[in-house]
């Protein structure tokens, strides 16, 4: 009949609950730990050491090597000894790789992989297996490029492709951008209140706002141009609106017109001020013109009215 041995064993738990005392040379097993303890006959468990490991093997807590590992497995799932040729059977770590403090490559590096994320190899094709970095990538202290730049980024976080419209998949700079040096308009300039200074200007024409009949009021904006042509088709009171901040000068051009049955009267708001303190007497006869000039150096609060021709047929 076979014979056979059993150890005491137990949780670790019940062994520190119990905590009995092992007789001489008792050998017993904490099950959930794989630990032991041999006993002596006289301490009981809970003070009892567990029992050291040889002295040629290397706790699970870690510790110094004294030789060399050969392995055809695997540490943490990598192959040390072949992967990537960094350490062979016959090349040294100190040879074969490079510090993290840096160094000197001596080969090539050929990665399926990425660094800081980027997957070197191919990404916008800087860097392929047939050119090189001097060849495919402008240096970070400038130089000239021998192809278009494409992006869906920013340069100095502006939107160089669709920022106000000066660069688009369409357009180049040269259409869509006037040089310093000059050059041609294809659009209107809205100044928005801001200051031109020194301009010398050229063949210049002002905008003439055509309201077609007055009716019996009439409400004149600079905003819509400086040059107004007003028809009466009633006796009419007008309106100054829009001028200029106080300390710039503004002013306006009437062209009044009398209508086909004329004797139409205007009535001038009260800011106007007349040489003399009086308003002139405009022309009533039919299909006449009388053109009348008004400026403004304080914001409307004052407009200064005069006569620039009458009776203009």
């Amino acid at each position: 009949m076979a014979v056979q041995i059993q150890l005491r064993r137990d949780t670790a738990s019940n062994w520190t609950t119990n905590n009995p005392t092992l007789a001489q040379g008792e050998f017993a097993i904490e099950t959930d730990t794989d630990k032991y303890k041999i006993g002596d006959g006289s301490t009981a468990w809970t003070s009892l050491g567990y029992s050291s490991l040889p002295s040629n093997v290397l706790p699970l807590t870690g510790g110094a090597m004294t030789g060399a590992i050969t392995t055809n497995s695997t540490f943490d799932g990598v192959d040390v000894a072949t992967r990537d040729g960094v350490l062979t059977s016959t090349t040294t770590t100190a040879n074969a790789a490079l510090p993290k403090a840096g160094g000197a490559m001596t080969g090539a590096i050929t990665t399926n992989s990425t660094f800081d994320g980027v997957d070197i190899a191919v990404r916008d094709a800087i860097l392929t297996s047939t050119t090189t970095t001097a060849d495919a990538a402008l240096p970070k202290a400038g130089g000239a490029m021998t192809g278009a730049i494409t992006t869906n980024s920013t340069f100095d976080g502006v939107d160089i492709a669709t920022r106000d419209a000066v660069l688009t998949s369409t357009t180049t700079t040269a259409n869509a951008a006037l040089p310093k040096a000059g050059g041609t308009l294809s659009g209107a300039i809205v100044a928005a209140d801001q200051i031109i200074s020194a301009p010398v200007l050229k063949d210049v024409g002002e905008t003439c706002v055509a309201n077609a009949t007055s009716g019996s009021t009439d409400t004149i904006s600079l905003t819509d141009g400086n040059v107004h042509n007003v028809t009466l088709t009633a006796n009419c009171t007008f309106t100054f609106s829009a001028p200029p901040a106080s300390g710039t000068s503004g002013s306006f051009t009437l062209f009044l017109n009398q209508d086909g049955t004329g004797s139409r009267t205007a009535t001038w708001p009260g800011s106007v001020k007349w040489a003399g303190g009086t308003a002139p007497t405009l022309t009533t006869t039919a299909s006449r013109t009388d053109i009348l000039v008004f400026t403004t150096i304080d914001g409307g609060t004052i407009w200064y009215g005069a006569v620039s021709g009458q009776d203009f047929s």
